[in-house]
């Protein structure tokens, strides 16, 4: 029997991911200057203003109204008709420093926090990662860049989209075929929403999801609701750390609960959850197993992760147990490890805001990168060799 799986993604501008993109450029432009700094930026944004506020402790000066500004008008919120753009809207700042009882445990080498973080791979795509959620980032990515770098396509976009992928199984996880496509994107008023429906599925949809994919009983469903034109943060408030969910998995493997933009890597939220992808995707394409889910969990302040946890869904070469000791024995997961391992003490954070932390092939993200498979190939006949 065949079952079927949906994911969405949303675009960079809209508001959750506005917020997540201000965090990680007050992180960016933070590290420019001081990579031991210890940031949890927070942001909320509304009808004109945006609050950016958190545990900041840092030798660097820096400009937040100019990040927010800068951020905002690289979205493409550069217009005073969308209540909401990069020059007249107000920028409050109640940012703190650190808590010195956190700090005391982080300084010597511990867990930011308490938490579990989870990694998962798949042999889906190429990317490894499941497939419902790689087409729904690529589509709102596709709508993004028509609308800079191609706007005459469809000249009446804003910066604001959402999108949902459904994809139909076979029972043993094969993508058989793309069963409903849902694009919600922001329009200037005058736009015809017969038009917008035309320009999405050929421009942005036929594009991006290959043919073989597509058949006659596939749904499109485009601007639903007859109408976009309110939208980002004027449409709704945002706020850092609201879409984790399409940040990773797409709802395909579980989620430890925390977010990732806004925080430098001493936070394992961040840090830890992207090693488990590194190490999941590598047990992937070391061909251990055809999926892969890593748990990890800390305790606040203490180094070595309390626990290892890993489950191949039945498609490990070798038990799952091992796969665990193996990580633990090749891997090093305490934060200091991880941080050194991945090279995070870098302003790279603003580029993962938008369109998933996970499944990207750029050079900035190392967790991404397959440099674990030669050691994790020598255990695929059981003890290493």
């Amino acid at each position: 029997m065949s079952f079927f799986f949906t994911s969405e993604s949303v675009s960079e501008g809209h508001p959750d991911k506005v917020s997540d993109a201000i965090s990680d450029g007050v992180l960016d432009a933070i590290y420019k200057l001081d990579p031991n700094a210890r940031v949890a930026c927070e942001t909320f944004v509304t009808t004109g203003l945006v609050l950016v506020g958190g545990e900041i402790t840092t030798t660097a000066y820096i400009d937040v109204q100019a990040v927010v500004r800068k951020t905002v008008k690289n979205i493409g919120y550069t217009s005073a008709e969308y209540k909401f753009d990069s020059e007249s809207c107000s920028v409050l700042n109640a940012i703190h420093s650190q808590s010195p009882d956190i700090a005391m445990g982080v300084d010597t080498g511990g867990a930011g926090d308490q938490g579990i973080m989870f990694g998962y791979a798949c042999d889906q795509t190429p990317e490894l990662m499941p497939m419902p959620i790689v087409y729904a980032h690529q589509l709102v990515k596709k709508l993004a860049d028509i609308r800079k770098k191609n706007i005459k396509l469809m000249p009446y976009l804003r910066p604001d989209a959402k999108s949902q992928v459904t994809i139909e199984y076979d029972d043993n996880k094969n993508p058989l075929r793309v069963d409903t496509v849902v694009i919600s994107t922001q329009h200037d008023g005058d736009a015809k929403q017969s038009k917008i429906k035309e320009d999405v599925i050929k421009y942005v949809i036929k594009t991006v999801i290959p043919a073989k994919y597509l058949d006659k009983k596939t749904k499109y469903f485009v601007n639903p609701t007859g109408r976009f034109e309110i939208g980002g943060p004027h449409g709704d408030s945002g706020l850092t750390g609201r879409k984790i969910i399409v940040d990773t998995y797409g709802g395909w493997a579980p989620h430890g609960g925390g977010c990732f933009s806004g925080k430098d890597p001493s936070k394992v939220d961040r840090s830890a959850t992207y090693a488990a992808r590194h190490i999941a995707k590598n047990v992937v394409a070391a061909k251990l197993a055809k999926e892969c889910l890593v748990q990890v969990a800390y305790a606040i302040g203490v180094a070595e992760p309390v626990s290892i946890f890993v489950d191949t869904k039945g498609t490990g070469k070798i038990p799952d147990s091992e796969i665990a000791a193996m990580i633990k024995k090749e891997v090093n997961l305490t934060p200091k490890g991880i941080i050194s391992r991945l090279n995070l003490r870098r302003p790279i954070y603003q580029k993962t805001s938008s369109y998933g932390h996970f499944g990207r092939n750029e050079k900035d993200f190392t967790w991404e990168h397959l440099d674990l498979v030669p050691v994790f190939k020598k255990y695929v006949n059981g003890k290493k060799n």
